[in-house]
């Protein structure tokens, strides 16, 4: 009777710790859209370096991004937790002599750039000369990274030629910030030059909508023989891009001679875009291609110009209405594309997890390519443009 009653109190215990700690783990969902996003990363991944489900610390434009995106919420949020979830990334990748976990500078990659852009906060605050040497690192491959002929920095080492619009957002807002922090602004106008090229020959005329890629050589098999450009418009690589802009555009004086530029080509790429919008709010994949079959409406590409445009509109770089069709966009994907878990966990679907040109195995750039890449709940390219477009939005 004793023993019976001993247990009957240890599992009455044991179901008030497990109640109370589900309690603890809930996600209210009185909190905003970027918090609620914030803090199921971080019971998902209780180590930063585990974002998009990673089991060691690697250098990553993903998790560049969303630890971004982390330190852009810390900062609105008054909230530390949240830029030393940040950092815990950068401490895991960087060792005491500066050096950077799994970084191969000799592959010239750009997308190895945007982690950098986490480590200006934290050695601002730190003063510790190992996130400023990390950063000089990245700063001498861009100076060292191979050109086009007509200046573009190459997407890769092994994509000779070759500039995407990715490769906007990977490099230069980082390049931006790093040249006006630490060099007065010296390399502003090769900035600017990198957009100049890419939206001369990128561009098309008929839609305004911009191409994913443009090869100078025009020799990749998915090169068009005229142009030099891809196949097709994928909407998430105008996230890219459209992301790119805006944030190089924090760093441009109102009186440097480009900054008009710039600000026209925002407004240029988002008027053509709107046009493209699905009554839902949404994009679809191939942004010009609606319901043709197979086609989907996509959320990270979505999510990137939400961002964009509520950014672009207060800023004013952009016309008002852009905030209503940022809201438009956001509320498409909240009502749409997000799953609410008991516990308060929030998961976007319908996000496509990668894609690209060339390589191997080989991608043609093709409709069909675009509609058949695999799609990724959580992706860290919808997870990360979610929290700022949230953040821009006071969602």
């Amino acid at each position: 009777m004793l023993k019976t009653s001993f247990l009957l109190k240890i599992i009455v215990l044991l179901i008030f710790v497990t109640t109370i700690s589900n309690a603890q783990n809930t996600i209210s969902n009185q909190l905003k859209w970027s918090e609620r996003m914030a803090l199921t990363l971080m019971q998902r991944h209780p180590q930063s370096y585990m974002i998009d489900d990673a089991k060691v610390a690697h250098i990553s434009y993903v998790h560049g991004l969303v630890t971004y995106a982390f330190q852009e919420l810390s900062k609105q949020k008054n909230n530390e937790k949240y830029a030393a979830y940040a950092k815990q990334y950068a401490d895991e990748l960087i060792d005491a002599d500066g050096n950077i976990k799994t970084y191969k500078y000799e592959s010239f990659n750009i997308d190895n750039i945007p982690t950098g852009r986490i480590l200006f906060d934290i050695y601002e605050q730190t003063k510790d000369k190992r996130y400023l040497i990390a950063m000089q690192t990245l700063r001498k491959q861009l100076e060292e990274q191979p050109r086009t002929a007509s200046g573009g920095f190459w997407h890769k080492k092994i994509y000779p030629n070759q500039m995407w619009l990715d490769g906007l957002y990977m490099g230069e807002p980082f390049y931006a910030e790093y040249t006006v922090t630490f060099e007065k602004g010296a390399k502003l106008d090769d900035i600017a030059h990198e957009f100049e090229l890419i939206q001369k020959k990128a561009t098309d005329a008929k839609t305004g909508l911009l191409y994913h890629a443009w090869d100078e050589s025009k020799e990749m098999p998915w090169a068009n023989k005229e142009t030099g450009v891809s196949p097709n418009f994928w909407s998430r690589s105008m996230g890219w891009y459209v992301m790119g802009l805006v944030d190089v555009l924090d760093y441009f004086p109102k009186d440097h001679p480009k900054r008009k530029e710039l600000i026209l080509y925002l407004n240029n790429i988002s008027n053509a875009l709107v046009k493209f919008q699905d009554p839902s709010g949404l994009w679809y994949q191939v942004t010009d291609m609606g319901t043709r079959d197979g086609n989907y409406l996509e959320t990270s590409g979505t999510a990137m110009f939400a961002y964009a445009f509520a950014k672009g509109a207060k800023k004013g770089y952009l016309p008002k209405k852009f905030k209503k069709i940022a809201e438009k966009a956001f509320d498409g994907i909240t009502s749409k594309f997000v799953k609410v878990y008991p516990n308060g966990e929030i998961e976007i679907t319908n996000a496509c997890a990668v894609a690209g040109l060339g390589g191997k195995p080989y991608r043609d750039g093709s409709y069909e390519y675009y509609i058949n890449e695999k799609r990724k709940d959580n992706d860290p390219k919808v997870t990360g443009p979610f929290i700022l477009a949230a953040l821009e939005l006071n969602r």
